[in-house]
C-alpha cells in the first residue's frame, strides 16, 4: 500500500540503517524519485557488519544454516571451544524462542525449501550488483572468477558432488572438480592441492570489498539528493495507529511518508516496544585480512574451506579470511583467540601467499533468521517496510533486496517471488 502523500509531492522515505543493505535501498528509492533520508549511528556508511565481511557474492554458498546436521553441531560446540559454529551457554536464556524456531527448520524438507528461497534471491541480487557496478563505474576490488568450495573429507565431498546437479534447474550449476582441476582454476592452490580431495566450482559467484562498494554507492546516492544523517543513533520508533509517525534519534526526530527498516541485528530491539517480534538473532562473525606477498602463491578467487568453515576472498592486494559463527548475544568485542582457525587456514593453504605479520581484525553481528531468508515487505504498520535479517549473505542480497523494496514502496512488482520472505507466519 502506498503511503498517503499529497498530489504532486515527492514521497519522503526514511531508511533506517546505513550499511550495505540500507545504502542500496536508498539508492534505488532515490532513483525511483523519492526524497530519501538515511539515518545511521556511525560517521560513515558500512561501518559495522558491512565493513569487513568475507566479501563473497555467494549464490553457491546460500544454504540455510538450519539443516539436519545443525543441532548436533551446536550441541557439540558447547564443549568444543575451537568449533567454527559455537553456542555459548550464557546466550541460551536470550535465544530460547529463536532457538526453538531454528530447530523446527532443521528438517531436510525445510532446509531445501529455505535454501532455494535464498538461492533465487542471491542469483538475482548478484546479477543486479554487477549491473549497478557497471552502470555507475564503482571500483571495489571486484572479482568475477567464481568460487571454489574446497573439500578435504572424501565422504562428504562425494555426497556434495552427488547432490550438486539438484540445483541446476534453479540456476546454479556446480562443476565437480578433483584437486588438480581446482588448482588449474586457481593456481594459488597448486602447492597444496594434495591436501584436498576435490572442490565444487560455482562460476556465478564472485567477491569484492563490501565497504568500498557501499561507500561509493553512498556517494552516488548523495549526489542524487539522498541525505545521510550520520552520527544519529535511533532511540525509538513512534507509531500512530497502524502507521509509523516518526523516528526519534540522538540528533532529532525524522518524519517521513514511508520507512525502511534496514538495521540488521538491531532491528528486533527497536521493533519490540511496538509489539513486533522479529525473528532475528545476532550471530557473531569474525574476519582476518592479510596482505598478499609479492610473488607468493595466493588465491585469485573466492573460496570456502568446507571442513574448517572459513570463507576466503581475494580483494586486490589483500586476502580476507572469515569464519566463526558464535551465538553470544550483542557482544562485538574482538577476541584474539577466535582468529585461530582463520590463521590456521591461511598458513595451511597459502603459506607463501599472505603476510601474517600485518593482520587486520574485525568482528560483527550477523542478523540471522531461524529459517535463513531475510524479512521483507510490510507488517502491522502500513508504511514500514522491512529489509533486514539477511544473515551471512547481506552483501550478496543487498542490491536485489534494495531494488525490490523500492519497487514495493512505489506499488510496483518487486520482480522476485516474495513467498517465504515476508514476516507472515515467522514472527516470534
Amino acid at each position: 500500500m502506498l503511503p498517503l502523500i499529497a498530489k504532486g509531492e515527492r514521497m519522503r522515505v526514511a531508511v533506517l540503517g546505513g550499511g550495505i543493505v540500507g545504502t542500496a535501498a536508498a539508492w534505488y528509492l532515490a532513483e525511483a524519485g523519492a526524497e530519501v533520508t538515511v539515518v545511521e549511528r556511525n560517521e560513515k556508511a558500512a561501518a559495522e557488519c558491512s565493513f569487513a565481511p568475507t566479501g563473497q557474492l555467494a549464490p553457491g554458498h546460500c544454504g540455510a544454516w538450519a539443516s539436519p546436521r545443525a543441532p548436533k553441531i551446536l550441541l557439540n560446540s558447547l564443549l568444543n571451544h575451537d568449533a567454527a559454529l559455537r553456542l555459548l551457554p550464557h546466550a541460551l536464556p536470550g535465544m530460547i524462542r529463536w532457538g526453538i524456531a531454528f530447530l523446527r527448520e532443521c528438517t531436510a524438507e525445510r532446509y531445501r525449501r529455505n535454501s532455494l528461497i535464498k538461492l533465487k534471491l542471491c542469483l538475482d541480487s548478484t546479477a543486479e550488483t554487477r549491473a549497478l557496478r557497471d552502470r555507475l563505474g564503482i571500483a571495489y576490488s571486484h572479482n568475477d572468477h567464481g568460487a571454489l568450495f574446497l573439500h578435504r573429507d572424501r565422504a562428504r565431498f562425494e555426497k556434495e558432488a552427488k547432490d550438486a546437479d539438484a540445483l541446476t534447474p534453479y540456476g546454479l550449476k556446480l562443476e565437480v572438480l578433483d584437486a588438480d582441476g581446482a588448482a588449474r582454476i586457481d593456481p594459488g592452490l597448486g602447492p597444496v592441492k594434495d591436501k584436498l580431495v576435490g572442490a565444487l566450482y560455482s562460476p556465478v559467484d564472485g567477491s569484492g570489498d563490501c565497504s568500498a562498494f557501499a561507500r561509493a554507492l553512498a556517494g552516488h546516492a548523495a549526489a542524487r539528493g539522498v541525505t545521510f544523517r550520520y552520527g544519529s543513533a535511533i532511540e525509538r520508533i513512534e507509531e500512530d495507529g497502524d502507521r509509523i509517525a516518526r523516528v526519534v534519534t540522538s540528533t532529532g526526530s525524522v518524519e517521513a511518508d514511508a520507512f525502511v527498516l534496514a538495521l540488521g541485528a538491531e532491528s528486533p530491539k527497536l521493533m519490540k516496544p511496538l509489539g513486533v517480534h522479529l525473528p532475528i538473532y545476532p550471530v557473531k562473525g569474525y574476519s582476518l585480512t592479510l596482505p598478499v606477498k609479492p610473488g607468493g602463491a595466493a588465491p585469485r578467487m573466492a573460496m570456502v574451506d568446507e571442513q574448517n568453515l572459513v570463507g576466503i576472498a581475494r580483494l586486490g592486494d589483500r586476502v580476507r579470511f572469515a569464519g566463526k559463527a558464535v551465538f553470544t548475544g550483542y557482544d562485538t568485542r574482538i577476541i584474539p583467540k577466535m582468529f585461530g582457525g582463520m590463521k590456521h587456514v591461511a598458513r595451511d593453504l597459502f603459506p607463501d601467499g599472505v603476510d601474517e605479520s600485518q593482520p587486520s581484525y574485525w568482528a560483527c553481528l550477523r542478523p540471522m533468521t531461524p529459517d535463513g531468508p531475510p524479512i521483507m515487505g510490510t507488517g502491522k504498520h502500513k508504511n514500514l517496510w522491512f529489509n533486514t535479517g539477511h544473515g551471512h549473505v547481506g552483501w550478496t542480497l543487498a542490491c536485489g533486496a534494495g531494488r525490490a523494496t523500492a519497487a514495493m514502496i512505489f506499488g510496483k512488482d518487486p520482480g522476485i517471488d516474495m513467498e517465504g520472505l515476508t514476516l507472515e507466519g515467522r514472527e516470534l
